[in-house]
C-alpha cells in the first residue's frame, strides 16, 4: 500500500509525460506491451512455483457467475487463485474497462478464492479515481490486495502463502 501511495503523491513533470508518450502509434504499441509485460509477471510467477494455470480467461465464482481474468489456477470451472493483471500505461477506456473487470471479479468471487490485482504504469496518473476504486476494493477486502511491479517480490510471497492455504503446492 506505501508503494502506490507513494506514487500517487509523486510530483510528474512534462518531461515524464512526454517520455511516457513519446507519440501517438508508440504510446499505443508500449501500452500494449506493458499490459502483455505484467501479464508476463504474474504468469512467469505460477510458472515458477509449478502450478497448472489458464490465461486471459473468464473463472467461474458465485453461484456459477462468471468474470474475466488475466490468470486463474488451476482452471477457469475450479478457481482457487485469480488475477487481474493490468498496465496503465493505456488510454482512458482502456483504464475504465480494466477497473471495471477488477470490480466484476470482486462481484462474483467466492470467500474461498484469492483475487489480487496487479496494476503498473504511469496511465492512471490521470485517472486517479480509477486507481482510488481499486484501492477500496482491497480496502474493503473484495479483492486480497492490490501490487505494482515494484512490489512483485511481495505478490510472489502472497501468491505462494495463497496457494500453500489451497493446499496447491
Amino acid at each position: 500500500m506505501s508503494q502506490a501511495n507513494a506514487q500517487l503523491h509523486q510530483q510528474y513533470g512534462t518531461a515524464d509525460v512526454l517520455i511516457a508518450r513519446a507519440g501517438t502509434r508508440a504510446a499505443a504499441a508500449a501500452a500494449s506491451r506493458q499490459g502483455r509485460d505484467v501479464e508476463d509477471e504474474i504468469e512467469a510467477v505460477a510458472k515458477d512455483l509449478g502450478l497448472p494455470y489458464e490465461t486471459r480467461t473468464r473463472f467461474t465464482g458465485r453461484n456459477d457467475r462468471t468474470a474475466p481474468c488475466d490468470l486463474v489456477i488451476p482452471n477457469s470451472g475450479a478457481a482457487e487463485i485469480v488475477v487481474a493483471a493490468n498496465g496503465f500505461d493505456s488510454t482512458g477506456s482502456r483504464l475504465t474497462d480494466a477497473v471495471r473487470e477488477i470490480e466484476e471479479m470482486a462481484e462474483v468471487r467466492t470467500p474461498r478464492q484469492f483475487v489480487p490485482a496487479v496494476i503498473d504504469g504511469i496511465g492512471w496518473k490521470n485517472r486517479i479515481s480509477d486507481l482510488r476504486k481499486i484501492h477500496k476494493l482491497w480496502v474493503t477486502n473484495q479483492i486480497d490486495g492490490m501490487y505494482t511491479l515494484a512490489t512483485l517480490d511481495q505478490f510472489r510471497e502472497d501468491f505462494e502463502d495463497a496457494a500453500r492455504l489451497r493446499e496447491l503446492l
